[in-house]
């Protein structure tokens, strides 16, 4: 059985159907990057896999565990879902850093929050948020931010705020780390960079799942493509089917066009 099963994903915002059926799974270590058009519903989807959105129909199971069942009102209760999210990291477009905080701050901030259920977090208090801060520290160090700790968000470059929003959504060790297009707020010098600590955590067997509209990258990172086209999963297989010789006529008219472009 896969890492991550999608089974039968649907959502809608009032008469819109944002997702219809989305079917995929994903083993542990690999990296699956998903493209097509804006619109399509890859945000959605990546929103509904860490629960910021609640998808309508379908069921998500992370290790055999079943996490999320629209059918079962039991893996919908709030104390569910908070838990339940920590299998999955998400990057956003925009980075959303606090920016009243330090860089290490924004790193260890909810680790410190969710330390405090604890049964011993009054007890070791000190030598917890010791752990915590130690950890976010050498996060930082394998972004490569090791000398901005005590930066605020305005004082370092976008590139460097998304290596921030990188290593905050390793802190609480997801199963699955998810990348909503990460580098397509970023200017084009400051892309290189995200992409190398993508490129790292990939070669570290880090298991992610990538909406990107950088071709180049998907077909040299990832082990699996999917696209999307309106709401569907009209294509999916390895890089090399996907980009080589895709099947459906829509896949191959996404692509000329972003060749062409």
């Amino acid at each position: 059985m896969a890492f991550l099963e999608v089974k039968g994903i649907e959502k809608g915002f009032g008469t819109l159907k944002v997702l219809k059926k989305i079917d995929f799974s994903l083993e542990k270590g690999d990296v699956i990057a998903i493209i097509g058009p804006s619109g399509s519903g890859k945000t959605t989807l990546l929103r509904c896999l860490n629960f910021l959105e609640r998808p309508d129909k379908g069921s998500i199971i992370v290790n055999n565990e079943v996490i999320f069942d629209a059918m079962d009102p039991a893996t919908q209760r709030e104390s569910e879902v908070r838990k339940k999210r920590l299998h999955f990291g998400l990057v956003f477009q925009n980075f959303n850093l606090f920016p009243q905080y330090t860089v290490l701050k924004n790193v260890t901030l909810a680790a410190e929050l969710l330390a405090k259920e604890r049964p011993n977090y009054i007890k070791d208090k000190k030598a917890i948020l010791k752990e915590i801060q130690e950890r976010g520290k050498t996060l930082l160090s394998q972004v490569g931010l090791s000398d901005k700790l005590d930066c605020y968000p305005h004082m370092i470059s976008g590139g460097q705020q998304q290596r921030v929003a990188i290593a905050r959504a390793l802190a609480l060790d997801p199963d699955i780390l998810c990348f909503d297009e990460p580098t397509s707020a970023l200017d084009p010098e400051l892309t290189g960079e995200v992409l190398k600590v993508i490129r790292n955590l990939a070669e570290r067997n880090t298991t992610m799942i990538i909406v990107t509209h950088e071709m180049d990258f998907a077909r040299d990172v990832a082990d699996r493509v999917i696209f999307m086209d309106d709401g569907v999963i009209v294509e999916q297989g390895s890089p090399n089917e996907v980009f080589g010789n895709p099947k459906e006529e829509r896949t191959k008219q996404f692509l000329a066009r972003y060749k062409k472009n």
